[in-house]
């Protein structure tokens, strides 16, 4: 105690001596802030502004975004043109805009492909064991011993050009890596407790895996699939810049990419401003799908 409080307690006529507020309740709250995830915020809102332009790109860029005025080609950003125009006189953000649907619809299908197929592989090789689970995975391993974009070429070269052709190349690479995750997600349900005192009380294989394996293990298979639309939405552009993708004037972004790619010096906009919205979009996909794992763990 202290010679105040001393003084106070022997005296009664003394009146104690007035603490200070704790320090540590403004500290909270500005913990408070600075813990709110403002990174996971902004990406939503990207990704969301995304999606957004794939389903209603007149509401953002009203424009026909594959004619343009001549007389107004490369004309560097501006309040008129957000992008600039390219080489035609076309305005580059209607271009990006009306090109959401190209790039995102071909990244939802690269995932619908690559869930579907590895999802089902994993389910059987991790619920099966044994043989069946050897086979399957050694065919995986293959795949997974093949480069994304070779493997990815190959399946083009065998289906054709286009975003459609593409995206199922992008997906058929991404099978090895969904269905590894479900392999070991399946594995590890099937030897948990309550798994076991399900058959114990009677349940038959089939009703097990769809009351109990299957739903606890796609926790992990969504966020991976978050994960995978991201890269997917990167492998395709990179498909279209090598002109294997959406051909021209289809507003395509990584088709867009590549056609400024001969005015880098004098057109800078037309290959930084796409490719920002690439990166964007991308890098805020994987923010949503490490947020997601972190809440499946």
């Amino acid at each position: 105690m202290t010679v105040a409080a001393i003084a106070a307690s022997a005296d009664p006529a003394v009146e104690p001596p007035v603490q200070d507020a704790p320090a540590s309740a403004p500290r909270r709250r500005g913990r408070g802030l600075r813990s709110r995830p403002w990174g996971l915020y902004l990406a939503v809102v990207v990704v969301a502004l995304a999606v957004l332009w794939a389903l209603i790109p007149g509401v953002f860029a009203p424009g026909d975004p594959l004619t343009g005025t001549p007389a107004d080609k490369l004309l560097p950003p501006s309040a008129a043109h957000w992008f600039g125009t390219d080489t035609l006189g076309r305005d580059l953000f209607g271009r990006v805009v009306h090109g959401a649907v190209h790039s995102l619809s071909g990244a939802l299908i690269a995932v619908t492909v690559g869930l579907a197929l590895g999802t089902l592989l994993g389910a059987v090789a991790g619920a099966l064991g044994g043989v069946v689970d050897d086979i399957l995975m050694r065919v995986v391993d293959v795949l997974l011993a093949i480069p994304g974009l070779l493997l990815s070429l190959s399946v083009i070269i065998l289906l054709g050009f286009g975003t459609v052709n593409a995206a199922i190349a992008v997906g058929l690479g991404s099978v090895a890596a969904f269905a590894r995750l479900m392999r070991s997600e399946v594995a590890r349900v099937r030897r948990s407790e309550y798994v076991e005192a399900a058959y114990g009380s009677g349940g038959t294989f089939f009703t097990v895996l769809r009351r109990h394996v299957l739903p606890n293990s796609l926790t992990p298979i969504v966020a991976l699939a978050a994960l995978q639309f991201g890269t997917a939405i990167l492998a395709i552009s990179t498909l279209g810049f090598l002109g294997y993708g959406a051909p021209p004037p289809t507003p395509e972004w990584g088709l867009l990419i590549a056609e400024g790619r001969n005015y880098t010096a004098t057109a800078w906009w037309l290959t930084a401003l796409p490719g920002l919205v690439v990166v964007a979009v991308v890098l805020s996909a994987n923010r949503i799908s490490h947020r997601i794992g972190r809440n499946s763990r």
